[in-house]
């Protein structure tokens, strides 16, 4: 295990944090404060206190949120283009546009991790922890990714809403099977991406048949899209000492 933490420390690894200025569900959701501290404050201080991250970037198109990532220490090296930074932007040309922008200044890593602020409650030991899982196994898989697992919602429990206006099964019949038996499912939860920065470029995305899941305890799956998801990390933070 020392010899993998010596040749992780060895590789250069840039952390991403894309961070819209525009907002529909939550105006101002970046620098909204939680946990007395904006959005942005919680992947910033993660990927700073990581011991294998190297570089910590945000990229934006907002002069405001600029001015925070800095003052949490967060490099802000360019200004994203506004085409990036729509509602309908993907993550991924983001993350492409960063790269590109150290790779025209000859500066280049081996992984590239995506933290979002919307996933606040993910931490430096996550990061550590995926980035050694993913690394260990670099001869198989190129990315890992963080996935929970999928209990309340699974297919089994799943209705549609017949056009007569009564229930049908999604699945083939009505679910009566008891949690504890019913077949494992997860859902990406956007709490982490890391991949090979090589396969980024090649592939476009974090998700393939190279892609190991990191799973996360539930209360990090919550990610901040409204009010009401606001409320609820909002009382995990105050509340996180009594969760195991």
């Amino acid at each position: 295990m020392n010899s993998l933490k010596k040749d992780l420390n060895k590789q250069k690894i840039i952390a991403i944090i894309l961070a819209k200025g525009t907002s529909t569900g939550l105006k101002n959701k970046n620098i909204r404060p939680i946990n007395n501290k904006p959005l942005i404050f919680w992947p910033i201080n993660a990927a700073k206190k990581s011991k294998y991250i190297n570089q910590v970037v945000v990229s934006t198109e907002s002069v405001k949120i600029k001015k925070v990532a800095q003052r949490y220490g967060a490099s802000v090296p360019f200004m994203r283009p506004k085409n990036l930074a729509k509602s309908n932007s993907s993550s991924i040309d983001g993350v492409i546009h960063c790269l590109n922008h150290f790779k025209k200044n000859k500066i280049e890593f081996d992984y590239v991790v995506l933290l979002e602020p919307t996933s606040p409650l993910t931490s430096h030991k996550d990061i550590n922890k995926a980035l050694s899982i993913l690394h260990k196994n670099r001869k198989k898989a190129s990315s890992i990714v963080g996935v929970s697992k999928n209990i309340s919602h699974h297919p089994s429990f799943l209705v549609k809403i017949r056009s007569n206006g009564k229930l049908k099964p999604y699945l083939k019949k009505f679910g009566s099977t008891m949690r504890q038996k019913i077949s494992p499912l997860y859902f990406f939860d956007g709490s982490i991406y890391i991949s090979k920065v090589e396969t980024i470029f090649r592939k476009k995305t974090f998700y393939h048949d190279n892609t190991l899941p990191y799973v996360t305890h539930k209360y990090k799956s919550f990610e901040i899209d409204d009010i009401i998801d606001h409320i609820c990390v909002e009382a995990i933070f105050k509340n996180k000492k009594k969760i195991k």
